[in-house]
């Protein structure tokens, strides 16, 4: 290995082993995962599906793809899968073009409100092609199901989107799928985020509301960083699979295929259920901490991995107190709130998570000292 290339790596590995990993949409993948992310799948190419390669040289590929397909369908409970999205945004991306035309109406969550990018932010591809509307949070931070239905009957959006990267609570599956109904809308569900605790039982799943479900594989899943589609239509089969290949991806990453069937096979688990009640706990914890520290977080607390603590009426924004904590051996993310009276760049909140840590085997009392110091940092 090149030497410099060396030093980079080995810095990088001493920062991720010297400092508390906070960042919401980050965790650690096992050995397992990262040997197989790293081994000899990475020298096949594989265009298409198994049965069905453009290369020679496949048994292997076909082999470990179903694999894949047929652990995450298990994973999930859904009837039809594809594993070859490079990440969410891709699988995002793919299941509009399988299900829209450009310049069809699209409605996502607001990504001030807590939102993505890829569900119609205007300087997202997204939000180029399609004609794109957001609905937001009401003045408590919640999701507010009887304005997000009254946008979709003004809009009538061709597709509707749920799902968040920084919203806290349990979002109601089934009030989307009747929003979808009432307005002849397909249902899409990015659940990137709650992923891993939908495979633990311990947020609520998606599948049998949502048309198609989107999700990356990192995050709470602890995979490999990669994106999947799920859908049980077979109607649907034919057009998904063909926007991922050849409507917007070429080879797919077998090596990133094959750590996804082991992260896939890890989450099917006692012990991954075990794991994301851990994750949710220690979430809330942290946040009765915060609250009596005069630290406001969003929504007063949390049903899942992530926190949003609000900074408005603090003297420091965002970026700051980001800045501060990494001072302090703590990563976190500057994170925008809904209504924020700073700019994009500072931002008026951060989000934290828990599930990198516990992963690492952090207990709730390491959690509730942890916010007793994060919340010192930013009152001093």
């Amino acid at each position: 290995m090149d030497s410099r290339i060396k030093e980079i790596l080995n810095r990088e590995y001493n920062r991720q082993s010297e400092t508390i990993e906070l960042i919401a949409s980050e965790n650690f993948a096992s050995d397992s995962v990262m040997e197989l992310a790293g081994s000899i799948f990475t020298n096949k190419y594989a265009e298409g599906y198994p049965g069905k390669r453009y290369y020679n040289g496949c048994d292997q590929m076909d082999e470990i793809e179903n694999l894949a397909i047929e652990e995450l369908k298990k994973l999930y409970g859904c009837n039809f899968a594809n594993v070859q999205p490079h990440c969410g945004a891709n699988a995002n991306t793919a299941v509009f073009q399988a299900f829209l035309k450009p310049g069809d109406t699209i409605l996502g969550m607001d990504l001030a409100s807590g939102g993505h990018l890829s569900h119609g932010s205007k300087p997202n591809i997204s939000g180029k092609i399609y004609n794109a509307f957001s609905y937001g949070v009401d003045e408590n931070g919640y999701l507010d199901y009887e304005d997000i239905r009254s946008i979709a009957l003004k809009v009538k959006p061709k597709m509707l989107i749920a799902g968040a990267s920084a919203y806290s609570r349990v979002i109601d599956w089934k009030k989307f799928r009747e929003i979808a109904d009432e307005v002849g809308a397909t249902l899409l569900v990015d659940m990137s985020h709650y992923s891993g605790l939908i495979a633990g039982e311990q947020y609520p799943s998606p599948i049998g509301y949502a048309d198609v479900v989107t999700s990356t594989t990192h995050k709470t899943l602890r995979g490999p960083r990669g994106g999947i589609i799920l859908w049980n239509n077979s109607e649907y089969s034919k057009k998904i699979n063909a926007s991922i290949f050849p409507g917007t991806q070429g080879g797919p990453l077998m090596h990133i295929i094959a750590a996804k069937a082991q992260c896939f096979i890890e989450a099917n688990s006692l012990e991954f259920k075990e794991y994301s009640h851990a994750v949710i706990e220690n979430a809330k914890h942290m946040c009765k901490v915060f609250s009596s520290n005069d630290i406001p977080v969003l929504t007063g607390g949390t049903d899942s991995h992530l926190i949003l603590i609000d900074l408005s009426s603090k003297k420091y924004s965002g970026r700051e107190v980001a800045d501060m904590l990494e001072e302090n051996g703590i990563t976190v993310n500057k994170n925008g709130i809904p209504n924020d009276p700073r700019n994009f760049v500072e931002t008026s909140g951060i989000r934290i998570g828990t599930a990198a840590e516990t992963t690492r085997g952090k207990d709730r009392k390491w959690f509730e000292d942890l916010a007793n110091k994060i919340s010192e940092i930013i009152n001093n």
